[in-house]
């Protein structure tokens, strides 16, 4: 047993005994419990593991200082109304806020940030990391530092105008449909039920094979796709709405359709419906990276996270983490948007009360 290790369990049970002595009740099973996780990890796998679990830490605890010092810029810079929403938000939701933040620059900035570009080839195939090529080249030679660079804007991008689309779809349905209910709800419901009886990644295939696989074609698709579902939590919405006092009183001063969706029941059916958009987005990008994984989704030579992940799958067999880059990327921007998400429904919920 080396002075690490010593080091290591000393550290946990001397910051266990401060969390007892000072009665941080949740603090101390917190790190007691990692403690005894140590332990039968360090009997298992020795040393390694116990580096394993230090480089966590140490990365969960930079995470936890970036996303504080994001919030308090945020807090900051941004109007009085909006910063007095975000100096209570949970360290997640500001986490998740400067991951956005970060994939926007990227994709906005893409040709300043990227050496190469996303089609440029400037090495041999599978070339190592160097100077030229942080992350090394694909099976073209291509700069996969640059790929990844221009796919947050290719992929998030058409995820983003797809889940907008689709979102302006859904919503206008169910808005309509709460107010005007009778025939038209009914043929809306069905419709909306139809299209999501049929699993979305077989309707995906199905309709691209059918009439190409060019992006405005994937962002109308993936539109009718979600639609659906947006259009159900919508019309859920604002059926509540509709019953209520003041909109029965609007109705009777004889304000017209538009009047009532525009000016009585959207303000106050914006909360949930921006926490949906949030979900939906994640669905919507992830259906795209499918897509794209598979062949279909967007096309060579653009540069697409789903498709970088299947172009250099067989590194993986050489233990080269290459491939996995793009799908952490995707995995980090899902994560990312799920904290903000869940942060937006506990505040529209009212539990913050």
């Amino acid at each position: 047993m080396n002075y690490f290790v010593i080091g290591f369990y000393a550290l946990l049970i001397g910051s266990s005994c401060l969390a007892a002595y000072y009665q941080k009740r949740s603090l101390f099973l917190l790190l007691f419990t990692l403690t005894l996780v140590c332990f039968l990890m360090g009997i298992i796998g020795g040393q390694p593991a116990l580096w394993f679990v230090t480089v966590l830490a140490g990365i969960i605890a930079l995470a936890a200082g970036t996303s504080y010092a994001w919030r308090e810029f945020l807090v900051l810079t941004l109007p009085r109304d909006m910063s007095r929403a975000l100096k209570t938000a949970p360290l997640t939701a500001s986490f998740g806020l400067f991951v956005i933040f970060i994939y926007a620059v990227m994709g906005i900035f893409a040709p300043v940030i990227a050496p190469h570009g996303e089609a440029e080839v400037i090495s041999s195939a599978f070339a190592p990391a160097d100077a030229n090529m942080l992350l090394g080249a694909d099976q073209l030679g291509r700069d996969v530092f640059s790929r990844i660079v221009y796919g947050a804007r290719n992929t998030v991008g058409l995820a983003l105008a797809a889940t907008i689309l689709a979102f302006f779809i859904g919503a206008i349905a169910g808005l309509f449909a709460a107010v005007r209910k009778g025939w038209l709800d009914q043929i809306m419901g069905r419709g909306a039920d139809v299209i999501m009886s049929v699993p979305s990644l077989i309707f995906a295939l199905l309709m691209l094979s059918i009439f190409g696989t060019s992006m405005l074609v994937i962002v109308v698709i993936v539109a009718i796709i979600y639609s659906p579902r947006v259009y159900r939590l919508t019309r859920a919405v604002a059926g509540n709405v509709v019953v209520m006092d003041y909109i029965e009183a609007a109705s009777l001063r004889g304000e017209g359709t538009g009047y009532l969706i525009r000016k009585e029941i959207l303000p106050n059916s914006t909360a949930p419906l921006i926490a949906e958009f949030g979900l939906e987005f994640c669905f919507v990008f992830l259906l795209i990276a499918g897509l794209s994984f598979l062949g279909l989704g967007i096309q060579p030579p653009t540069a697409d996270w789903g498709s970088m992940v299947r172009e250099n799958a067989t590194l993986i067999s050489f233990g080269d983490v290459t491939p996995l880059i793009p799908a952490g990327a995707i995995a980090l921007l899902t994560v990312a948007v799920n904290f903000v998400v869940d942060w937006m429904l506990f505040r529209a919920s009212g539990l913050k009360e």
